[in-house]
């Protein structure tokens, strides 16, 4: 078996936590390959670990652990979705929605290396920019894909294949999978949905109107956006929190479930509401 570890440098200073894993796997008799995500491009001291690429190494990995926040889980689903790579996430950030370990349950890795787990698949989103007649921008998500003014409010008209769903002007829209509904849609007033579910869901960001809701939609409806003429303020579309691409009048953003998936190793049996509540900071 070969496990990709996959550190955050900001979130596992001196990968010190990694490197406890490392060890860990390599004693049990299993093969590692330690691929850091960086937030720039100092590299980190070694700490005794020789460091890989991660994209060249997911191409023969059996499995993958991140450790960091968020932020860290969709860089290595992303990077690793293509291969199938199943992945698993110590939770190094605050919240750690997706993640299923904390650094101090790593022991519980061991439990993988046996075999006693089960592979959970969630839905990814292909997402292109279209520009007279052309694309001219392709991407894929896990959490979202996000559609917000570059300075002031914009009016966007929603539709699913030829049929308009909404328009309204507002900042913005979250188009979101089951797994992102608890990310940035939940905070805009979007529904909590099961993430093992297929849907996709439309929450705008503060609309000025007062009959403006979200949607969710069946997994093979194809969702296309574009700005409206009555507010034609630039936009910018962001995919799992990356860079932002200009999104201009006359554009066209087409969304739709990617035939990618992203694996997600679970071994714990606690249900998907009591994380919920827990995550959130609620008890129940």
């Amino acid at each position: 078996m070969k496990v990709l570890l996959c550190p955050s440098v900001s979130r596992d200073k001196d990968l010190a936590v990694t490197k406890k894993v490392n060890e860990m796997i390599t004693e049990y008799g299993a093969e590692t390959a330690v691929c850091p995500l960086f937030d720039g491009k100092q590299m980190p001291l070694t700490n005794g670990l020789e460091y890989s690429d991660l994209q060249k190494e997911a191409e023969t990995a059996d499995m993958a652990i991140a450790f960091g926040g968020d932020g860290t889980i969709l860089r290595t689903a992303r990077a690793v979705a293509e291969f199938g790579v199943p992945i698993i996430a110590v939770n190094m950030g605050n919240i750690g929605f997706m993640a299923e370990l904390e650094p101090d349950d790593t022991d519980r890795i061991t439990q993988i290396l046996r075999g006693d787990y089960k592979i959970v698949n969630r839905i990814m989103l292909n997402v292109e920019l279209v520009r007279a007649g052309k694309t001219v921008y392709s991407d894929f998500a896990l959490n979202d894909v996000v559609v917000k003014g570059a300075s002031k409010i914009i009016n966007l008209e929603i539709f699913g294949g030829e049929h308009a769903i909404t328009s309204f002007s507002g900042d913005g829209t979250v188009i979101a999978t089951p797994t992102g509904s608890t990310a940035y849609s939940m905070a805009a007033g979007g529904p909590i949905v099961e993430p093992d579910a297929s849907n996709i869901i439309i929450t705008p960001i503060c609309p000025h109107e007062l009959a403006a809701k979200s949607f969710v939609l069946a997994p093979e409806r194809v969702v296309r956006v574009k700005l409206g003429k009555a507010k034609s303020n630039p936009a910018v579309i962001s995919v799992d929190g990356g860079d932002p691409v200009n999104f201009f009048n006359g554009d066209e953003i087409i969304v739709k479930v990617s035939p990618r998936q992203t694996k997600f190793i679970q071994i714990s049996n606690k249900s998907f509401y009591r994380k919920v509540y827990e995550k959130l900071g609620e008890k129940r």
